[in-house]
C-alpha cells in the first residue's frame, strides 16, 4: 500500500484521494489552515485517510501531490520532500496567481518553477488537464476499452515509472508528455486541456483514449 500525501486538498487533491483510497492506498491530506478543518473530508473517506499540516502530509507520503494555487508554490516544504516524486497538479492562472516574468515569456513552465523550488525532489506534472468531475468520473479498470489517458511530463524517468503506476492503480493511463520543459503542451489554453474529457457541462465527461491525447498533446502551440 502506498501512502499518498496531499499539498492542497481542495476539488483535485480529494478527487485525487478519492481515487487513491478506492484503490487501496493510504491518504494523508493538509491544506493552508488547521488540519482540524478536514475532518469531514477525513471521515468521508474512511479508517486509511488522515490530516496533517504541509509538513506532516510531505514526511508522510511515499508520493506527494501538489494541488495548490501556483502562486504559494514556495509555501510547498521542501526538506520533507528530499528524495521523493512530487506530483504537481497545479495551474498558472494570471488573474489569480498574479503575473510570473519567466512564464509569460515562455522561459520556464510552471512546472519548472516548482522543481526549481524542490531542487532535490523529482516532479512530474499530472492531473492538471483534466476537470476535477471527469477525474471522479472516467476512472476505469486497466482492460476497460474506455479507458481514458492523462498526460504526464517529468525530467526523471523513474519518477515518471511511480507516477503512471499510481495513475493505473486509480483508473488511468498515461502518455507521457516528455521533460518538464514540454509540460506547457497540457496547460490552460492547450488542446490537451479539459477539451479531450468533454464539456465541464457534462459531468460525467467522455472517455479519451491514448490516442486522443497524443494528438492533442502534438497539436499544442506556442
Amino acid at each position: 500500500m502506498t501512502t499518498v500525501g496531499f499539498i492542497g486538498s481542495g476539488m483535485i487533491g480529494s478527487t485525487v484521494a478519492k481515487l487513491a483510497v478506492a484503490a487501496g492506498h493510504a491518504v494523508v491530506l493538509s491544506n493552508s489552515r488547521d488540519p482540524g478543518t478536514l475532518q469531514d473530508l477525513v471521515g468521508d473517506l474512511g479508517p486509511t485517510a488522515r490530516a496533517a499540516t504541509a509538513e506532516g502530509a510531505a514526511d508522510a507520503g511515499d508520493i506527494v501531490v501538489v494541488a495548490i494555487p501556483l502562486k504559494a508554490y514556495r509555501s510547498v516544504p521542501v526538506r520533507p520532500l528530499v528524495n521523493k516524486v512530487v506530483i504537481d497538479a497545479s495551474n498558472y492562472y494570471p488573474a489569480r496567481d498574479g503575473q510570473f516574468a519567466d512564464l509569460d515569456a515562455g522561459r520556464l513552465t510552471s512546472s519548472e518553477l516548482l522543481q526549481h523550488h524542490l531542487r532535490s525532489s523529482s516532479v512530474v506534472k499530472a492531473f492538471n488537464n483534466i476537470y476535477y468531475r471527469h477525474l471522479r468520473s472516467l476512472a476505469r479498470p486497466a482492460a476497460a476499452p474506455d479507458r481514458s489517458y492523462l498526460p504526464i511530463a517529468g525530467d526523471n524517468p523513474q519518477a515518471k515509472t511511480a507516477v503512471t503506476a499510481f495513475l493505473d492503480s486509480i483508473g488511468y493511463g498515461a502518455v507521457d508528455a516528455g521533460p518538464l520543459a514540454e509540460s506547457w503542451r497540457q496547460q490552460p489554453g492547450e488542446p490537451a486541456y479539459g477539451a479531450p474529457y468533454g464539456p465541464y457541462a457534462d459531468e460525467r465527461g467522455r472517455p479519451a483514449g491514448e490516442g486522443t491525447i497524443r494528438a492533442a498533446l502534438a497539436a499544442a502551440t506556442r
